[in-house]
């Protein structure tokens, strides 16, 4: 697979905590040498986490998330197509308010994938990327809310926080210790930052390559049919979808189905399911995805 390679470094782009990541917008972000107020900045992040991943913050997970996000941006090319990706985030809006977290430090954010691989991801902290190999499957705006529900799931389920290994956090606190940041040699900042880097592979390793454990998906499945159908769309065309992937399934194929349970199993899991009693079919909802869906 040819890699793009975005404009800031990941080991800049994992510690600092100054700059803003809007929209998923990483060439606004610095990169070259840790800065002391970066370095502060993590040394922060990672006493306030010592009590184990549990306790991560907000704001913590989102530093993490847009490592994540970086790293997979490294692997995908973004689709440049703003109102592709501005349909898609509201979408993620709408399903997001029905979750168990409706609110998360600088809030959900969407970015399109130009890639024919059937996938989604869902970093920590509200990043959430769809392939337009993906987007070509599903049928209604119905079914892509339900595929956007279930990233939404992985968020509000800390799913992708809970790959993260204890070891790593260990290792950084042991880094930390009593000293002020202040007094880092550059070696012990080099260290902190490869533990830290450490951090962001295992949860991308679990979005990428190796998928969540399947009682993650099956809980994602279940909670996100949940969302969407708090949310007034149709939980059913998460079914409808599935059935779709498994007419899809090929030997080697890679993405969803090499990561995900099959699908199959999946519409097992999720058992019967039914709109709310004030959902309809609705005109405008298939008008505005048959002319989002350009591609």
């Amino acid at each position: 697979m040819k890699y793009w390679k975005p404009a800031a470094p990941l080991a800049a782009v994992l510690i600092c905590g100054c700059a803003a990541l809007q929209n998923l917008d990483v060439n606004s972000m610095t990169g070259g040498r840790v800065s002391n107020e970066q370095f502060q900045s993590a040394t922060k992040v990672a006493t306030a986490v010592h009590h184990g991943v549990a306790d991560i913050s907000e704001s913590e997970e989102y530093y993490i998330g847009r490592a994540v996000a970086a790293q997979i941006l490294s692997r995908y090319e973004p689709l440049d197509d703003p109102a592709l990706n501005l349909y898609a985030q509201k979408i993620v809006q709408a399903v997001s308010m029905a979750s168990d977290r409706p609110s998360i430090y600088r809030g959900y954010h969407v970015q399109i994938l130009k890639s024919s691989e059937v996938n989604a991801f869902a970093a920590p902290g509200g990043f959430i990327f769809v392939t337009t190999g993906l987007l070509k499957l599903t049928r209604s705006e119905d079914e892509l809310a339900c595929v956007l529900a279930h990233e939404v799931a992985h968020v509000a389920k800390k799913h992708g926080l809970k790959t993260i290994k204890t070891s790593r956090l260990t290792s950084a606190f042991a880094l930390l210790g009593t000293e002020a940041a202040k007094n880092y040699t550059s070696s012990q900042v080099a260290q902190l930052t490869d533990v830290f880097k450490g951090t962001v592979d295992d949860v991308v390793n679990n979005l990428v390559v190796k998928g969540y454990s399947r009682d993650k998906e099956y809980e994602a499945d279940k909670f996100g049919a949940q969302y969407a159908r708090a949310a007034n769309y149709d939980p059913r065309a998460l079914t409808a979808f599935l059935h779709r992937m498994e007419a899809a399934d090929t030997a080697g194929a890679g993405g969803m189905f090499k990561t995900h349970p099959k699908a199959s199993k999946r519409i097992d899991e999720l058992g019967t399911l039914s709109p709310s009693a004030d959902y309809r079919p609705s005109p405008v909802r298939e008008r505005r995805f048959k002319a989002a869906m350009t591609l």
